[in-house]
């Protein structure tokens, strides 16, 4: 539980306290979060989901498929920024990014200039 609520204030002293946190059903990140909750005068809700760390590898599969055939990445910095593209193509795909009704090519190149 130490761990995982050090990574919750590590989080959230870097982004900020959200509202809503999902997490899987494990009892070391809720126990964690439910800590962080009576530290705090604002309450951050807990929402467990069963399967969410399934959920998660089901939506990076296709992005796994894609990376596979390139064999490795050289550095670091090429990584991320190919990951970062590969991801943004797939939220526009399933509608997540919010548009003017511009195609998924539109939207891709209009965030990327």
């Amino acid at each position: 539980m130490k761990a995982a609520k050090r990574f919750f204030t590590k989080a959230i002293k870097n982004n900020g306290q959200p509202e809503l946190v999902n997490v899987d059903k494990s009892g070391s990140n809720k126990a964690a979060l439910n800590s962080i909750n009576e530290e705090t005068e604002e309450q951050i809700e807990i929402r467990q989901c069963k399967y969410l760390n399934n959920i998660v590898e089901q939506d990076h599969r296709n992005i796994k498929r894609i990376t596979r055939p390139m064999l490795g990445l050289k550095n670091f910095h090429c990584a991320q920024k190919t990951l970062a593209g590969i991801e943004l193509m797939k939220m526009i795909k399933k509608g997540q990014m919010k548009g003017d009704c511009l195609s998924p090519a539109e939207q891709f190149y209009s965030l990327s200039a």
